[in-house]
């Protein structure tokens, strides 16, 4: 099934009513940069809260909208690196922390700027046993505090936040996509939905003709991509717009498929990251891509918007990449799992494809870095989080 509706009960309405508005007004955790450009993406057709007709057949001009590359290296000039604090969960011991976001805003239990994390093992370190999302202040010597725990986060990989706050999290062991409010409550697991192993999550504020704006989550067990489109009311349609990415059906702790979503808000563009074939992949204008639009045959692409899609970047010294981080500017870094000899490399690279840095972030054993995510408006403020699982903290890399 590749689109379906859900619509939550009662008891949910308010909760997800401040979702759904919050959602349309723009600004968002994942993403950066200004509204989109849309002047060859088609407008909706119909009012507010119903359900579009998909686009079956490609409008777009194509071209390339991105402007002259940056070859100005933001990573290289990030040479302090410290130590925010522990990513173990304070009440029950859950560790090897994935997903990663900072906060836009303050609600619940979580402050404007928090980094907000979910884990995926438990106190025994078992692999996809973790329930839990915690939040730390961004200073080094910070403690983390429970926000979540609930056993539709099994496993969870990665955490997107909705402009309200709310939390969205792709539970690969659950196989869910559970959303929480910023003080702890479930509010859905969005049922239904085309969930087959949730790796990767990213929010999109940009209205297209399917929604009022969008979740993207990544399906680690059959390679697809979906759009959850938030409508009003409130609704939610799900668009499976993707298929065919390399997954290599790995078990819990060995998992790689198409992972570390970014939402460039200024191109209404989609990166997805994949560790099976070492690829960096872009869907462009991705908000009016319909359910069916791309068929992905390794490094080439099918479906009525094949055209949409390319591989920005391939190969060495990519190895095994899960995670990603959008900078300011647009640049994207890479996080390594599989690189030998003690290495935990983040790679930087242009949306134009041209790799400009590599960085060492961790001597100790490979394949630590799961969960990236970026804060600043300039190079200059740039500060770089990621999880470290082998001593189980959050890091930052600034200047």
């Amino acid at each position: 099934m590749t689109r379906s509706t859900t619509t939550p009960t009662t008891a949910t309405l308010a909760v997800l009513a401040t979702l759904t508005l919050a959602a349309c007004s723009g600004g968002g955790g994942a993403s950066m940069g200004g509204m989109p450009a849309t002047a060859d993406s088609p407008a909706p057709t119909s009012m507010p809260g119903v359900m579009t007709a998909p686009i079956m057949v490609d409008s777009d001009r194509g071209g390339d909208d991105l402007g002259p590359d940056d070859a100005n290296s933001v990573l290289r000039q990030l040479d302090e690196q410290r130590t925010i604090g522990s990513t173990v969960d304070p009440l029950n011991g859950d560790q090897n922390p994935y997903g990663l976001a900072v906060a836009q805003v303050g609600a619940g239990k979580i402050a404007a700027g928090d980094l907000v994390i979910c884990n995926f093992n438990n106190a025994a370190n078992v692999q996809g046993t973790g329930t839990t999302i915690v939040a730390l202040h961004p200073r080094p010597g910070s403690n983390p505090a429970r926000v979540a725990q609930d056993a539709a986060l099994l496993g969870c990989t990665e955490v997107a936040l909705a402009p309200n706050g709310n939390i969205w999290a792709s539970a690969f062991a659950a196989n869910d996509n559970p959303v929480f409010t910023p003080g702890g409550s479930l509010v859905t697991t969005l049922p239904g939905g085309p969930w087959h192993g949730p790796f990767g999550q990213t929010f999109a504020a940009h209205a297209g003709p399917f929604g009022t704006a969008a979740f993207y989550e990544s399906n680690a067990a059959d390679g697809s991509i979906v759009r959850i489109n938030i409508n009003p009311g409130p609704k939610f349609s799900f668009d499976v717009i993707a298929t065919g990415f390399a997954v290599n059906h790995g078990v819990p702790g060995s998992i790689l498929g198409p992972s570390g979503l970014q939402y460039d808000a200024q191109h209404d563009r989609l990166y997805i990251v994949d560790g099976t074939d070492n690829t960096l992949v872009a869907f462009r204008h991705v908000s009016t891509i319909p359910a069916h639009g791309i068929v992905v045959n390794g490094a080439s692409f099918g479906g009525p918007f094949a055209r949409r899609a390319h591989v920005v970047f391939s190969g060495p010294p990519l190895n095994g990449p899960i995670s990603s981080a959008l900078l300011p500017g647009g640049h994207l870094v890479l996080g390594n799992t599989l690189d030998p000899n003690g290495k935990n490399l983040t790679v930087e690279i242009t949306p134009h494809g041209r790799l400009l840095a590599v960085k060492n972030v961790d001597t100790g054993a490979a394949g630590a870095l799961f969960g990236m995510a970026a804060s600043g408006q300039r190079g200059e403020e740039t500060r770089l989080y990621f999880n470290d699982d082998n001593d189980n903290t959050i890091r930052v890399l600034e200047r």
